[in-house]
């Protein structure tokens, strides 16, 4: 194996377009093949881009496309049930702000930049198989046309085929026992100062910021026992999935509120909170993963956007310094399967919470204890990766 001069890149979410300008600034030619026929329209689902997400985003140049198109949301406020505050934040001096926005937003922005900066996306391209050898690896996908490359690069998502090219017997996606849904709610009263994410706790557990329209936006999950997948849960009418969250969030502070002057319209049934659980392996071969294909750590932890960006990053630094994939792969995964584990298991935790079993508001750590080791994460672009 030589060194590393073409990528193919699978998937045109997040971390695919983000890993290709990662690949490009390292001296690899990468091209992203997305499943989809056109541009992801998405469901409408709502994240947020922390600030060391958008540190990583800066490596690559796509901060300011980012920023563009979010919301900045850099002070933190948490409350029980009742309506008491517990403990508020206001960001780290020097730090970029939180950007709260639509995924699809965020998606169109990253797949705009890296189309920009010369990176080829081509679409309707569902993998179906991989070769390799020690020249290469060739991708075959649905419409049986293939691309072939020195690496290729699994940014596919929770559901991973590269995944199971890797390892067939690799686990898949983890149930947390939560429906997500979000909304919009209009005229609700609900009063949330601007700059402000806030995370109300408590015997049931919502999210929300207020929007420029003096709307409010908020997320939260519905226990269920039973999974469904996000078609499922999409095939039942908003109206009824209101009545359910009503239910839920009686009495509750601000969540009644919400959820009553939320329309049918303005909700959002994104489906399952899923995880992934330890992935035992990230690569073979002339093939590795990157992003939620090895460790999406679900939406509760705020951090699965931004964790796909820093491991795009450190996935070309290593390319770029050592002098085989193999050794690359391995010297990448050292780097980040401790600090994605670690943010995957307190995701998994507060899951378990918003599943029911969270009792009354929490024992919370100062804000600045529990956000700093995530959000002050820096990937130096410069330092020379050792194997």
């Amino acid at each position: 194996m030589g060194k590393v001069r073409t990528a193919t890149v699978i998937g045109g979410g997040i971390a695919g377009p983000v890993t290709a300008l990662a690949l490009r600034r390292a001296g690899i030619e990468a091209t992203v093949h997305e499943a989809y026929p056109a541009a992801a329209d998405d469901t409408g689902a709502l994240l947020s881009l922390a600030p060391n997400g958008i540190d990583a985003l800066r490596t690559v140049g796509a901060d300011k496309a980012v920023e563009a198109v979010g919301q900045p949301v850099p002070g933190v406020v948490m409350a029980d049930g009742d309506g008491r505050r517990l403990a508020d934040f206001h960001g780290f001096p020097g730090l970029p702000a939180t950007r709260a926005m639509a995924r699809a937003d965020l998606f169109r922005a990253l797949a705009g930049h890296a189309r920009a900066a010369g990176v080829r996306i081509e679409h309707g391209r569902r993998l179906v198989s991989a070769e390799q050898d020690e020249h290469g690896v060739t991708a075959t996908f649905a419409d049986g046309t293939t691309a072939t490359a020195d690496i290729l690069v699994g940014a596919d998502g929770i559901r991973s085929t590269v995944r199971t090219l890797i390892d067939p017997h690799a686990p898949g996606p983890e149930y947390g026992g939560v429906l997500s849904f979000g909304g919009r709610a209009r005229g609700s009263g609900v009063k949330a100062e601007p700059g402000t994410m806030y995370f109300a706790f408590g015997r049931a557990f919502i999210g929300y910021w207020g929007l420029p329209d003096g709307g409010v936006a908020w997320f939260a999950g519905l226990p269920s026992p039973r999974p469904a997948t996000s078609a499922q849960v999409r095939d039942v009418p908003a109206a009824r999935w209101l009545e359910r969250l009503a239910e839920l969030y009686a009495g509750h502070t601000p969540g009644r509120d919400l959820v009553a002057h939320t329309a049918p319209g303005d909700l959002i049934a994104v489906g399952p909170m899923e995880r992934m659980p330890s992935v035992p392996h990230w690569h073979r071969g002339r093939m590795v993963l990157v992003g939620d294909a090895a460790h999406a750590p679900s939406s509760s932890s705020g951090q699965g956007a931004s964790l796909a960006a820093e491991s795009a990053v450190e996935l070309a630094r290593c390319l770029r310094d050592l002098p085989t994939p193999e050794a690359a792969f391995t010297a990448y995964e050292g780097l980040r399967r401790a600090r994605v584990e670690m943010i995957g298991s307190d995701a998994a935790a507060k899951n378990r919470a918003k599943a029911g079993q969270a009792g009354a508001a929490p024992a919370l750590p100062a804000p600045e204890q529990m956000f700093a080791p995530v959000h002050r994460h820096h990937i130096d672009w410069d330092e020379p990766v050792k194997g």
